[in-house]
């Protein structure tokens, strides 16, 4: 471990970042910069995605959030990101690089597309802002469901991707009803080099990544 090093590697992308912020906005990233190295102390946290929390972090602060990381919001959850701003507005930010463990080698592809699934539908009912945020090079396979209201949502497609969960998520398993009931508000696309993330529209996205999906025969 490697504490120094991941030190200056975050007061880097801080100064960066703070930058594109206004004065009494640095504080609340600098909040998140120290948690994010006691968690790395205690061997809780990797560079790599520390680095992108930090990105993601600032995006929310400039829109007016104050923001904790690595936060536990239930007996079995720990979100990336919890934003906060006034007095009910809150958001979580769950970042996904498109690793797979060694385990999943033969069926990557169904592994992470219930991830996905099982990250929306469990965290999106403790926000009123649920986003996904990925590095631009990685694809998320979002399902076209989540695009739809809970009550136009057909049954026969939730059982798909609740059965599709089920191979993977069996304690506990991803209730039926958090993915009728489950939504996302936007999908972050970050670049490390240049220390930005961008928000765009779910339907864009899948607009932009379905082609793609498709030929890979990814069915969702």
């Amino acid at each position: 471990m490697d504490v120094e090093k991941f030190q200056d590697d975050v007061y880097s992308i801080t100064e960066l970042l703070s930058e594109h912020l206004s004065p009494e906005s640095t504080p609340k990233l600098n909040f998140v910069r120290q948690n994010l190295i006691e968690y790395y102390k205690k061997n809780l946290v990797k560079i790599n995605h520390s680095i992108l929390e930090l990105i993601c972090a600032a995006e929310l602060i400039s829109h007016g959030f104050s923001v904790d990381v690595e936060k536990p919001i239930s007996d079995i959850l720990v979100c990336d990101l919890f934003g906060k701003k006034g007095g009910d507005g809150t958001a979580i930010i769950e970042i996904e690089t498109g690793f797979t463990p060694p385990e999943h080698a033969l069926d990557t592809v169904d592994y992470y597309a219930a991830r996905i699934i099982s990250k929306i539908a469990r965290y999106s009912k403790h926000c009123g802002k649920f986003s996904l945020a990925t590095p631009v090079m990685n694809i998320l396979p979002i399902s076209d469901l989540f695009l739809l209201p809970p009550n136009a949502r057909k049954s026969d497609n939730v059982k798909k991707l609740k059965k599709l969960c089920d191979r993977f998520y069996k304690n506990p398993q991803i209730k039926l009803e958090d993915i009728q009931n489950a939504h996302i508000h936007s999908v972050y696309l970050i670049n490390t080099d240049k220390g930005f993330a961008k928000e765009i529209d779910p339907k864009m996205y899948l607009q932009m990544t379905k082609q793609l999906m498709n030929q890979s025969e990814i069915d969702l």
